[in-house]
């Protein structure tokens, strides 16, 4: 289904998994993308594939950010402010998971990995490119999160539960590890706090436009427990830490108990999403993709945990990334 009103969308994490899946059905929509890869390599794969799928009158154009590098990040979104083109929809939907690994993974500005990429690089990328956003007569912001945000939630249940306490890891002049200050690095509580800023970050955004009286779409979600085939993709660090045991697991979860949704399903719900009138109510939701029994998925409208609706923590948070942000960016100008 081709839309009559072609939209201009950015997307992080569109070369593979959801995204990647995601941005093949937006482009037979008829939809215009820009993708946000780690390098030029992966700029032009992407973007070949999706075009040799595509016929129409559409086009996918990469440009390559690290999302590890804030520096190549805000020099990244300088150059998109410079063409001043605006953006319809904004979907800020990359991640990594290191489960496995047992000491913390530091970036170049010295932040976790985890931290670095689901969520710093993306408040960095969205409040720079805010304005962009804004320029679009039907602007709409989608933040891909995670029901293991919720200590409540099936796999919020497992191992140690997110929780960001009174973020003592984003402390001034401290190596980030883990946000609520424990000294023993956690990779999977690593990976469910990262998701619980997400959700956060989206909140704190739609508050703040809504006092200025410019509010807009701000959707987060979780697309449910996707296990991908392939050795590529968000289970490949994992899959190389223990491959015996995510071979098990995945073979449990996805084949023999049913409890995973297919890339397809969620790459489905992801473009609807970015381009459906449905979602065009503004404030924000969060959708979540609920498995209902083995093999059945309900995708709805939700409530998340206690963390993720507590707006003051939500300040707090987006303070202090905007903090940590600024700080990283000047040491980088003092070298």
């Amino acid at each position: 289904m081709k839309h009559e009103l072609s939209r201009r969308i950015l997307i992080t994490g569109g070369s593979s998994g959801i995204g990647l899946e995601a941005s093949k059905q937006l482009m037979q929509r008829g939809h215009q993308l820009l993708l946000l890869c780690r390098t030029e390599e992966r700029c032009t794969e992407t973007v070949k594939a999706l075009s040799a799928s595509e016929t129409k009158q559409t086009t996918a154009k990469g440009i390559a950010i690290n999302l590890k590098n804030l520096v190549e990040i805000e020099n990244g979104c300088s150059r998109l402010l410079q063409i001043n083109e605006p953006i319809d929809t904004l979907i800020l939907n990359a991640g990594i998971q290191n489960v496995g690994i047992r000491s913390p993974q530091f970036t170049k500005q010295g932040i976790e990995e985890t931290f670095c990429i689901n969520h710093l690089a993306h408040q960095l990328i969205l409040m720079r490119l805010l304005p962009l956003l804004q320029k679009s007569k039907r602007p709409r912001l989608v933040i891909t999160s995670s029901e293991v945000h919720n200590p409540n939630s099936g796999g919020g249940r497992v191992g140690q539960p997110a929780t960001l306490g009174a973020l003592e890891g984003l402390r001034p002049h401290e190596s980030i590890a883990m946000l609520n200050g424990q000294k023993i690095f956690d990779a999977d509580k690593a990976y469910k706090d990262s998701k619980l800023c997400n959700i956060l970050m989206g909140r704190h955004l739609a508050n703040q436009l809504k006092q200025r009286g410019e509010e807009i779409p701000v959707l987060a979600w979780s697309p449910g427990l996707v296990i991908p085939k392939g050795s590529d993709g968000f289970f490949r660090t994992s899959r190389q830490q223990n491959p015996v045991g995510l071979a098990l697991f995945s073979f449990v979860a996805r084949d023999l108990l049913r409890l995973t949704e297919t890339t397809q399903k969620a790459g489905s719900l992801l473009a609807e999403l970015a381009d459906e009138d449905s979602y065009e109510q503004s404030g924000f939701r969060y959708m979540s993709n609920q498995l209902i029994r083995p093999g059945h998925h309900l995708f709805k409208e939700a409530e998340p945990s206690d963390e993720g609706s507590n707006e003051q923590l939500a300040e707090k948070l987006w303070t202090l990334s905007k903090n940590l942000i600024d700080q990283k960016l000047r040491e980088n100008l003092s070298i």
